[in-house]
């Protein structure tokens, strides 16, 4: 059935029995295991299995030397092509086929991979370093730089060795990996020779190796990374010529870090990591530098669209609520590092917060840096344009066509979550699958058109009569935009919602966001989830000059935007007055079907004011018909008009 995704192989977390992690409170059901059906991220999944992936083939394959940089390692001979962190392109490549094999088996595109991967396994070293730069420009420098990705490389070397094992059985990648951690922990951890990684992503990589062999020196390895920082290891250009070690997060050790810093990347794969080493280790250090980093960036740091990091001068963060509107950067891989860290706090801690925020940079900054087409990109992504902003093909630093391609491709990993006896529902994406709940398995089906309606409908069937708990999240954006003080409803307008077990209203606490259904379910029950949805009007803390008389307009967790294709001179000229009147309605043949906002106001063009029938549609979708100029935040009144950078 065209939209139907199943597997059958269970990926991480599938060798980390519960009683492993002492610290974490509640684990994902991983993607394997989980069969998307759903109007809204069928397409998503589909696009990104065929177009994204044909281009991400395309351009590491052909267009770009970084096959061939592998090939040549082997024969011993050649020059290195492109940049030196390119080997890190094929790996999340990998990754990503890796999971669009599951969600689409191909048996062309296997073979495909399966070559590539013969060409990386045979340029690895007798040592088991793997660096295709260091390799054909001389091995006498390799270790030298810590800003050279070396190790960065290795991370997601790793992420794609187990990935492509656990979908296809196939272990010669995954061997590989193994191979270059084990020399890693050789060279640096067991001597304890400083090292700090210029740019993390090694330590989530690492834990994510631990959980899938149980090998412990790998978690060890990983909080050695981390230990590293802030102590004057640091080497190479981030250090030593921008003089700048908060960049990568390494200006105090991170037991003492307390503001979020520097490259927003590094930092959301380097607290990912942190997290994991937290529910193993117990290391309350850690757990509050994340808190504390945490309500940082939400309180002080946040896009209204879930994008991070403002500054295009250092990819990252720049001072407290200077969030600029036009020059926001918001890299794509920024926006899929957030899904990656929001979900380890959700699962440290089993609160909903980090669930809403997680959801509202997937449904908005995340996958607005892919076309509808599937194969054009953005790098960053800003909130207004002068209609000089559109997606790329490719770019010279390549990491978010593949980064973004793993993330929707692994959908399914973020949906539900479970403890040992209970289930948590996190996202709402028609979906089904079986959960193993105290030795009883338990068949869970959800259905609805979420983000287009509120309403969701979650089955529950099983062989014998069982108590236990549904956790159901009640999303945030029914009360507030998202946690923290950056953003509010208009007058405090909310969302109100109602939930029913086989049609009867039931009584039920709200834990952290969280309803908790405590009952005895037997197979056929029902829960009914409707919320209201109405569009809402969002301003900013004063605090954040650029939208100061300036509203946004939200419908459920979606965020709209206004391009001029649709509406002519409403990016300089268009206001929303106070009693502004909202009708939404959906549109099958726009934009690949699309909920719209519409609503009458006034354009000011040329001195003369004409009030304009407007379509909003949400911000994701702009720049898919061509250049045009865009906005995120509205003015309110006419002295506002056209301030918006």
């Amino acid at each position: 059935m065209k939209g139907l995704f199943i597997c059958s192989l269970g990926l991480l977390f599938s060798t980390h029995l519960l009683g492993q992690s002492p610290s974490q409170k509640i684990f994902p059901i991983n993607f394997s295991k989980v069969a998307i059906e759903d109007n809204f991220w069928s397409p998503q999944l589909e696009k990104v299995a065929t177009s994204t992936i044909d281009a991400c083939v395309s351009y590491t394959e052909e267009k770009t030397g970084r096959i061939r940089n592998f090939e040549k390692v082997a024969k011993g001979s050649g020059q290195h092509e492109g940049i030196y962190y390119d080997d890190s392109d094929v790996y999340k490549a990998i990754e990503a086929i890796a999971y669009s094999l599951k969600n689409y088996p191909n048996q062309e595109l296997e073979a495909n991979t399966d070559q590539w991967i013969d060409k990386i396994a045979a340029a690895q070293q007798p040592d088991g370093y793997l660096n295709t730069y260091y390799t054909l420009n001389g091995l006498e420098n390799r270790w030298k730089d810590m800003e050279r990705h070396e190790d960065y490389c290795a991370g997601h070397l790793i992420e794609a060795g187990i990935a492509y094992y656990n979908t296809t059985g196939k272990d010669k990648l995954l061997k590989v990996a193994i191979k270059f951690a084990d020399h890693i922990d050789n060279y640096f951890r067991i001597p304890n020779k400083p090292w700090v990684t210029g740019h993390e992503g090694i330590e989530l990589a690492l834990m994510k190796l631990y959980h899938q062999t149980n090998e412990k020196r790998y978690l060890q390895l990983a909080d050695w990374f981390v230990e590293q920082r802030g102590k004057g290891h640091g080497v190479g250009k981030i250090w030593d010529e921008w003089k700048a070690p908060e960049y990568a997060q390494d200006d105090i050790p991170v037991r003492d870090q307390r503001k979020i810093t520097g490259h927003a990347v590094r930092a959301m794969y380097l607290y990912s990591g942190v997290a994991d080493i937290a529910s193993e280790t117990k290391d309350v250090g850690y757990v509050k530098t994340m808190d504390a980093i945490w309500d940082d960036v939400v309180n002080k740091h946040y896009y209204i669209t879930g994008g991070i990091g403002a500054q295009g001068s250092n990819e990252g963060f720049g001072k407290p609520y200077d969030l600029p509107n036009e020059s926001a950067y918001c890299e794509t891989c920024a926006s899929v590092g957030m899904v990656f860290w929001n979900q380890r706090m959700n699962m440290l801690s089993a609160q909903s917060k980090y669930i809403d925020v997680l959801e509202r940079t997937l449904y908005n900054a995340a996958i607005d840096g892919i076309s509808l087409t599937g194969n054009r990109f953005f790098y960053g992504n800003p909130l207004a344009s002068d209609g000089n902003y559109e997606r790329s093909e490719w770019f010279g630093t390549a990491c978010c066509p593949s980064n973004i391609a793993r993330l929707v491709s692994s959908l399914g990993s973020y949906i539900y979550s479970r403890s040992a006896t209970d289930l948590y529902v996190n996202l709402f994406v028609g979906s089904e699958t079986t959960v193993d709940l105290n030795k009883n398995e338990v068949f869970v089906k959800q259905s609805g058109n979420y983000p287009w309606n509120g309403n969701v409908s979650i089955e529950i069937n099983l062989k014998k009569a069982k108590a236990f708990a549904v956790f159901l999240r009640i999303p945030g954006w029914l009360k507030e935009p998202v946690p923290g003080s950056l953003y509010h409803y208009k007058n405090n307008k909310t969302n109100n919602y109602t939930v029913t077990v086989n049609g009867k209203p039931i009584k039920a606490a709200l834990i952290d966001g969280y309803l908790k259904i405590n009952r005895k379910w037997k197979k056929g029950d029902k829960i009914d989830l409707n919320m209201d949805m109405e569009v809402q009007r969002i301003v900013s803390s004063d605090a954040m000059k650029a939208n100061k008389n300036r509203v946004a307009l939200q419908y459920g967790p979606i965020v709209y935007a206004v391009e001029d294709i649709d509406n002519p001179n409403a990016k300089d000229g268009l206001i929303i007055p106070e009693n502004t009147e909202f009708k939404v309605s959906y549109k099958p043949d726009l934009l690949g079907g699309t909920n719209v906002i519409q609503f009458r106001a006034p354009i000011i063009s040329n001195n003369l004011q004409e009030d304009k029938e407007i379509t909003a549609i949400p911000y994701f979708l702009w720049n898919n018909r061509g250049k045009s100029k865009m906005q995120v935040w509205i003015p309110e009144e006419i002295t506002d008009i056209g301030r918006n950078k």
